[in-house]
């Protein structure tokens, strides 16, 4: 499933090729018709994510609200922008590019995810967990292929959807709603009030503070990914109630959270390792599988203390995590 990084990069490809134009909606596949009506020709007027949910504003106060969930996707094409740092073959953009160079170590901090898009050229992309670019041969829009729920459409770009959990057009009240009932996100808010408020939402409660980090009401955008290397990042015991963590070790989750939600906008990847040479880095954003601490590394050794890693599920959802760095 996308994390908040992803939805974030999604939402600024909106922002630099969408916003600003009038926009041609429609539901090749069907099940999106009567909301694609209400949509169709307005200018679209801004684009934010919040945690893994993404709202599109059009004008007239009507907004496009979209959660990718587990298998959905955005597909663009046209004169759009790509990510610099990614050359793969392929074309999606939603879930975490496994392939690719992309930017030094020193790059980090003065790149933000627009940014990093390359200037718009006549591309494809594919954005969801992953991101792919194709650079074949295409006309112009493209032909819809497969069950796409929703195509916005204009004169120089066009992004496909599919296989979304949540599509749906929402008045500016109905967004309001929906926003309030999600956990702080940093991107949009990462001052005092919004630690504050993450740290009373787990300190709270008696839940393991693994299924708290999943919870989109105490914070927003932590997946699997995240919520495992943010806890052996803290040496945090998985299952440690809530209400158990000091308030500086929910502080400290916090501020690591905001610090890799900011890596992951800026290289497209779930990048969760510190301190590494040139070269590792390079082979970490090339590779998952060097690119962790524990996620998707069951029975494999430790990287600081060399214990097999564990694995198991919790609340339907594969947990990772040292057995003796998070005792």
């Amino acid at each position: 499933m996308p994390e908040g990084h992803s939805v974030h990069r999604i939402a600024r490809q909106f922002a630099r090729n969408f916003v600003g134009h009038a926009v041609r909606v429609s539901s090749p596949q069907g099940r999106f018709a009567d909301g694609a009506a209400l949509l169709n020709g307005r200018v679209m007027t801004g684009a934010i994510a919040v945690g893994k949910q993404m709202f599109l504003e059009f004008e007239g106060g009507l907004w496009l609200r979209v959660h990718l969930g587990i298998y959905g996707a955005w597909d663009f094409a046209g004169e759009i922008s790509t990510d610099a740092t990614i050359r793969s073959a392929g074309g999606r953009m939603g879930q975490t590019n496994h392939r690719g160079t992309v930017l030094g170590v020193d790059d980090l901090a003065g790149e933000d995810s627009v940014r990093s898009m390359g200037a718009p050229r006549r591309a494809r992309l594919h954005m969801a967990e992953s991101e792919k670019e194709d650079d074949s041969d295409f006309a112009f829009p493209p032909d819809p292929v497969g069950a796409v729920r929703v195509r916005l459409l204009t004169e120089t770009a066009c992004a496909d959807l599919r296989g979304p959990t949540a599509c749906e057009v929402l008045t500016v009240d109905e967004v309001s709603a929906v926003i309030a009932r999600l956990g702080p996100d940093p991107l949009d808010d990462d001052s005092p009030a919004a630690e504050d408020r993450v740290v009373a939402a787990i300190r709270k409660k008696s839940a393991p503070i693994a299924l708290l980090l999943m919870d989109q009401s105490v914070v927003s955008g932590i997946g699997n990914v995240y919520r495992a290397e943010l806890l052996f990042r803290a040496r945090l015991d998985p299952f440690t109630p809530g209400r158990a963590l000091t308030e500086q070790q929910c502080r400290d989750l916090w501020r690591d959270w905001v610090y890799l939600l900011g890596v992951g906008v800026a290289t497209g990847q779930m990048m969760t390792m510190d301190d590494l040479s040139s070269d590792d880095w390079v082979r970490a954003m090339a590779s998952r599988d060097e690119r962790h601490w524990v996620y998707h590394r069951a029975g494999e050794p430790c990287r600081v203390c060399g214990t097999p890693i564990r694995m198991q599920l919790l609340a339907n959802r594969k947990l990772y995590w040292c057995p003796a760095c998070q005792a």
